[in-house]
């Protein structure tokens, strides 16, 4: 048996074993919330990630272009709501996470209001599972609750709390798509 297929098992039996909960969550997402009750938003060694991207089927690589992580010089950490991109759009998004749409959801809320997080959930609709989505920020909230982080919390249950109105919201607005980029000139052509 191959390393590859070996894995492969012991995730899916691992997805058996997690919490009904997070089975339903994409593997960049497992890996993120195992991180997050493990370390927070503090520094880890790149091998503590690297073994539990392994375990969850992903790899730090990937988790780093999905852009909710960052592993330099052997130190590796999961990127905080301050360092996130104010202009990010899912649709332009290569490789979407739900960590990564229930943050922006959360700080879209906390900066700019519900009128702009219904926005971004209008957008994110069509690339994740938004009820998934909604169970990651009540998990998220009783994670920060244990770790004593109050601020994270305090994010996370103002979203989940916010759902049903952001939800309703949502399905009332145009979702706006990003311009779209010249990716190359065609000279000689008329």
């Amino acid at each position: 048996m191959s390393v590859r297929t070996a894995l492969t098992l012991i995730n899916q039996i691992l997805d058996e074993v997690l919490s009904e909960q997070e089975g339903d969550f994409d593997a960049d997402t497992r890996f993120c919330v195992q991180w997050f009750k493990h370390f927070g938003w503090n520094d880890g060694t790149f091998g503590d990630a690297d073994n539990m991207a392994r375990g969850r089927n992903t790899s730090v690589e990937g988790v780093q272009r999905g852009g909710v992580f960052r592993a330099v010089a052997g130190k590796a950490r999961l990127i905080p709501f301050s360092e996130m991109p104010s202009d990010w759009h899912p649709e332009a998004d290569e490789r979407i996470s739900l960590w990564e749409v229930v943050l922006h959801l959360a700080k879209a809320l906390d900066e700019e209001g519900g009128e702009a997080a219904a926005r971004l959930m209008a957008a994110a609709r069509a690339r994740v599972d938004m009820d998934a989505a909604q169970e990651l920020a009540y998990l998220l909230f009783s994670i920060c609750e244990k770790r004593g982080l109050a601020q994270e919390a305090i994010l996370f249950n103002g979203l989940g709390q916010s759902w049903s109105d952001l939800t309703a919201a949502s399905r009332k607005q145009a979702v706006a798509k990003p311009k779209a980029v010249q990716d190359g000139f065609a000279f000689g052509e008329e």
